[in-house]
């Protein structure tokens, strides 16, 4: 049977899955899988754009409760982070972290002249661009081309698509819902027959042996990571949701010493136009029944020193409500940083100023690309310089 690149193209799914090629596996399943350097990144993006101020809620601004008479947070049920905020009622799992010395808060978090835009905001933060320019590159992706190259499970999204954060110029990482069901799509009989009538196919254009490549790096990685996987399952009970999942499955993984720097999860969609209180308290339900299982899970095995999670939305929300008991696209936000190696905790800077406002949004005060740059230099050991294309101060919360 010939194959032809536009049939091999119709498979779509092989960048998540993988073929079984003999012509390449000998090299690539004789790789040296690095060394675990013990640090580990995870990443959680709130789609939709969260609404910072009813998550860590100004308690005594008066401003805050005028503007948002319907739905802000009322103080006395708020979790305290001390006299000047609280956080939302459901995120008990923080707080615990938080009177732990194992939480962060970043407030006005943004960049200059801000997107309104979910998708266009998505792909500044993911790419770590100015807004004015159009990058094809996630930041995680050119961490992967400066130290992790042919390294695919050095960067993992526990989803079905693969995110602009993680591709970079010659490496991406892999998307993946579960390690099991990747290893079992990559060894079907389906992609075992295209892979070998491939191998007899003398006619094949160099970019369709380029993909059979990436496929095999890709099966290579897959075995790996399902290997991994069964080493140290996870024994904390984790709720049946999709977040609880997926944190069950990173730390699996974690446990297991995973050649894997970054994992990367999305929970949403904080989209609150119309009716946000129980939108956000459904969602923050989840992302705390997960946290909690997660935290328990990496404590009680000695990794949650080694393990730093950071929450992130495309944007924040406007200050006052709107007509529909919600909250419209706003700008700055705050961004949500846990773990016990932090070096830093509680509030990191004051809470968002109400009375300076910029047509009736927050103004930013820390560049979202400071706080990769620390990620980067001071978690991941990282070039921040050479990855972000630009020199942004470092923080001190590591």
């Amino acid at each position: 049977m010939l194959i032809k690149r536009r049939d091999f193209l119709k498979t779509g799914s092989l960048a998540t899955a993988s073929l079984f090629m003999p012509q390449f596996l000998k090299a690539v399943e004789g790789r040296q899988v690095l060394a675990p350097k013990g640090k580990v990144l995870v990443m959680l993006q709130l789609n939709g754009g969260n609404d910072g101020l009813n998550t860590v809620i100004p308690v005594r601004n008066d401003i805050y409760y005028k503007e948002r008479r319907r739905i802000a947070v009322p103080r006395e049920t708020t979790l305290s982070l001390g006299t000047e905020a609280g956080l939302h009622p459901t995120l008990t799992a923080l707080k615990e972290a938080y009177d732990a010395g194992e939480m962060a808060v970043l407030n006005s978090v943004g960049y200059p002249n801000p997107d309104r835009s979910h998708f266009r905001s998505m792909d500044i933060w993911q790419s770590a661009s100015a807004a004015s320019e159009y990058w094809q590159t996630g930041w995680i992706g050119r961490y992967l081309d400066a130290q992790c190259a042919g390294r695919p499970s050095a960067a993992l999204e526990i989803d079905d698509t693969l995110s602009l954060a993680l591709k970079g110029a010659q490496s991406k990482g892999m998307a993946l819902k579960d390690p099991k069901r990747l290893y079992e799509s990559a060894h079907s009989k389906y992609f075992v027959d295209y892979a070998a009538a491939h191998a007899t196919d003398p006619h094949d254009t160099a970019p369709v042996a380029y993909l059979y490549k990436t496929m095999a790096e890709t099966l290579s990685s897959a075995d790996y990571i399902y290997q991994q996987s069964r080493l140290k399952p996870a024994s904390t009970t984790y709720p049946a949701t999709g977040l609880g999942k997926q944190l069950k499955t990173i730390a699996s993984l974690i446990l297991a010493d995973t050649d894997t720097s970054v994992y990367y999860v999305s929970l949403g969609s904080f989209d609150t136009h119309i009716n946000q209180e129980g939108q956000q308290k459904r969602l923050f339900q989840e992302m705390n029944d997960a946290l909690a299982a997660f935290i328990k899970e990496l404590k009680a095995n000695g990794k949650w020193q080694d393990v730093l999670l950071t929450t992130f939305s495309e944007f924040g929300r406007r200050v006052a409500q709107n007509a529909s008991g919600g909250t419209d696209h706003g700008t700055a936000n705050n961004m949500i940083l846990m773990g016990g190696g932090l070096r830093e905790k509680g509030l990191l800077n004051p809470l968002p100023d109400l009375s300076d406002l910029e047509s009736g949004d927050l103004k930013y005060k820390v560049d979202f690309r400071q706080v990769y740059a620390t990620l980067l230099d001071r978690w991941l050991q990282a070039d921040a310089g050479q990855i972000l294309g630009g020199t942004f101060e470092p923080m001190q919360f590591l």
